[in-house]
């Protein structure tokens, strides 16, 4: 069977029966069966420095008066 015709059998599945063979042919290709997958806790203190010495209210406030004299 080539190429072509696989791909002409896999435009007759359904969407699920689609996804279902992606995800097989992706484990074929990676030693895990699924990515490892992250959370968004992951990024918890991210770039925290760039915040330091920063007044959170002050920023705010600064930020809101900004957009009220650009409509």
């Amino acid at each position: 069977m080539t190429l072509e015709m696989m791909i002409e059998q896999v435009k007759e599945l359904t969407l699920e029966e689609r996804k279902a063979l992606l995800h097989a042919l992706i484990d074929t290709l990676t030693d895990e069966p699924y990515p490892k997958t992250h959370s968004i806790m992951e990024l918890e203190g991210l770039g925290a420095e760039i915040w330091e010495g920063i007044d959170s209210d002050a920023y705010l406030k600064e930020m809101r008066d900004e957009w009220d004299r650009h409509p």
